[in-house]
């Protein structure tokens, strides 16, 4: 445990696994009260005890960032049961991969609602708070994805393009209320999110090319989440850029 979020709360989305998981664990770590949100709701518990176990503090909240009604609910008991709001990780996430051609329309809704619309929507709760005590810090999970087009995964990169987007555009809306944003884009990732691919060619390629390399671990992220968010008040690290050394694009 160390003190250098002392004090502070924070939110992360998709806390139930991946990179989610580590995130509020790192954070707690770093001294930070966590809620952690979720649909599985075994998940987030066990979660929260492990957190407790080692010191930390943490409390859980079922939430499907699909609905605004559910997100809204979980900025607002977040507040209330912790006392503030410090911190925003809009982590959940899907990638459902393969080409536009063989895609399947459900899945392309799927996952503009929980890329795209389930970052605003937490964004949209957390706002207020955020500029009523005018400081904040919104931490967006993007991809590399968000910033190099690959064919194959024409939907996944227009969410995560779109994430970028939002998050320069919130940036340059909110910065004269002392609100941070940051975009995250990691590489490829070892995560439960690849096991959610569908089409097996996507599949394939995916597992093919996290052989041929050593991918990155969910913990090297919330690492670099840490570091973002525990900065002075007067920086603020736009975005940060991360990939497995081996990893050529």
């Amino acid at each position: 445990m160390t003190d250098k979020l002392e004090g502070k709360v924070a939110i992360i989305t998709g806390a139930s696994s991946g990179i989610g998981e580590a995130t509020a664990i790192a954070l707690a770590a770093a001294g930070a009260t966590v809620a952690i949100a979720a649909r599985r709701a075994e998940r987030l518990n066990a979660l929260a005890e492990r957190i407790q176990a080692t010191g930390g503090k943490a409390l859980p909240i079922v939430t499907d960032v699909t609905d605004e009604t559910q997100v809204k609910n979980l900025v607002e008991t977040a507040i209330a049961e912790l006392g503030r709001l410090d911190i925003l990780v809009n982590n959940a996430g899907v990638a459902f991969l393969g080409t536009i051609a063989d895609g399947n329309p459900a899945d392309w809704r799927r996952s503009f609602d929980l890329n795209v619309l389930g970052v605003l929507y937490a964004t949209h709760a957390a706002l207020p708070f955020f500029k009523a005590q005018q400081s904040g810090h919104i931490v967006n999970i993007s991809s590399v994805a968000g910033r190099t087009v690959r064919a194959g995964i024409g939907v996944y990169n227009a969410t995560k393009w779109g994430v970028n987007a939002l998050s320069e555009a919130l940036r340059q809306e909110v910065y004269k209320d002392n609100i941070r944003v940051t975009i995250i884009e990691p590489g490829l990732v070892k995560t439960e999110i690849n096991d959610q691919i569908t089409d097996p060619v996507a599949k394939q390629r995916i597992e093919e090319r996290l052989k041929a390399l050593t991918p990155l671990q969910p913990e090297d992220i919330a690492g670099a989440i840490v570091y973002a968010v525990s900065q002075p008040p007067h920086v603020n690290v736009n975005e940060i850029l991360i990939r497995p050394t081996g990893q050529e694009q």
